[in-house]
Formats: C-alpha cells, structure tokens, sequence
C-alpha cells in the first residue's frame, strides 16, 4: 500500500493496473476500431460518419471487454449502449471515444459523469489547496479514451491514440491524463528491490587443546 503522503494519482494507477491489462485494452480498442471501419466499407457517405461511429461503439466494446476479462477486472456484461466497466483495485474502468481535441464531448454521457463523482476523493491530489483534506480513496475513476481524427480521410480507421484519463468529480476537466505509449514507461521506472537471501555465516572458534600447555 502506498503511503497517503506519497500518493500521486499515476502512482494510485500504476499500483491498481497492471500493466499487461494496460497493454491488453490498447490493443483491444485498436482491434474493434479496426472492425468497426471494415464493416462500414461501401456504406453510402451520407450517413458513413454517423454508422462508423455507431460501429465504433459495439465494437470497441465488444473487444474491451475481453481485454478487462483476460485481465480479472470483472467487466460488466455487453449489453446495447450500455458501458462496458471493470473493476481493478480501487479503480472503476471504461471507456468513450472523441475527435481530436474535443474532449467535453465524454460529459455527454449521464452515467460517465456519475462515475466521473468518485474521484472527489482523489482532487486533492492536484488541487493545493485541497491537500488537507485528503486520504487514501477507496474508490475512483479512470476511462480509456480513443481519440480519433475526425476525418474519412486521414486515419479514419485506427484512432491516433489512446489514452488514459481521470476526470475530475464533475467531468468538466482532467486531473491526468496521458497518452498508453508514455503512461507505459511509467511501470519501467518503478524502483524494483532484490531480496537479499545471503546469509551470514560466522567462522568457528578453534578451541585450543589442552595438550601441549
């Protein structure tokens, strides 16, 4: 457990996801979003981009699900529009998908801003002057987030990349955010101790004997 005064928001990340699921979940929405394009081929430009994105969401979901399953973080069923979530440690996992620079669009969502409420407990860790107020969560908040390009020309079918977002309570901005890529570094950097199993052994005293005095 990391210590209170320690704690920093990629620290609470990096201690309650592992990084396997982390590498898990980028393929995975890299993968749906793949499918997703594919399967809108020769669909009439009209209404492409509005079907892509339809695409996008079943299945990007489809595939984050069995990232957080292959990765124990209990996913919740797929089901219609509904978020796909998972639970590791004392974080909450989902995911949404915006264009570029528009991030306000992930407040859309009631459920997401409702999730988004546990992290009043971890503002203090970005808000100075919140900082007394502030112990261990016992719950938060994280969503992957796929920012695409917003174009049927560039790039339509992979986002541009993937990152990982804690909002803050109310959904209205980010406590941290970071794209997958550089977030992973962040577990190589993690001071790692040896155990030491040398055991001391110390040497016998020759006893003298009494022949010869």
């Amino acid at each position: 457990m990391i210590n209170s005064s320690q704690d920093s928001i990629p620290a609470l990340l990096i201690r309650d996801i592992s990084r396997d699921l982390v590498m898990a979940v980028e393929e995975a929405l890299i993968v749906g979003a793949q499918r997703a394009f594919k399967t809108s081929t020769g669909m009439d430009k009209g209404h492409l981009p509005h079907a892509l994105g339809q695409l996008r969401h079943f299945h990007m979901n489809e595939s984050f699900h069995r990232a957080l399953e292959v990765g124990s973080a209990s996913p919740s069923p797929v089901k219609g529009n509904s978020i796909v979530t998972g639970r590791t440690g004392i974080f909450t996992l989902a995911r949404f998908n915006i264009s570029h620079g528009v991030w306000i669009n992930g407040r859309r969502s009631r459920t997401r801003r409702q999730m988004s409420a546990a992290n009043k407990a971890i503002e203090p860790l970005v808000i100075a002057d919140l900082l007394d107020e502030y112990v261990t969560p016992s719950a938060a908040t994280a969503f992957f987030v796929s920012c695409f390009s917003g174009s049927l020309v560039f790039q339509p079918d992979v986002p541009i990349s993937v990152q990982i977002a804690v909002p803050n309570k109310d959904m209205t901005g980010w406590l941290f955010r970071e794209p997958l890529q550089k977030f992973l570094q962040r577990y190589e950097e993690i001071p790692t101790s040896q155990e030491d199993l040398v055991m001391p052994v110390l040497k016998k005293s020759k006893k003298k004997s009494d022949e010869g005095i």
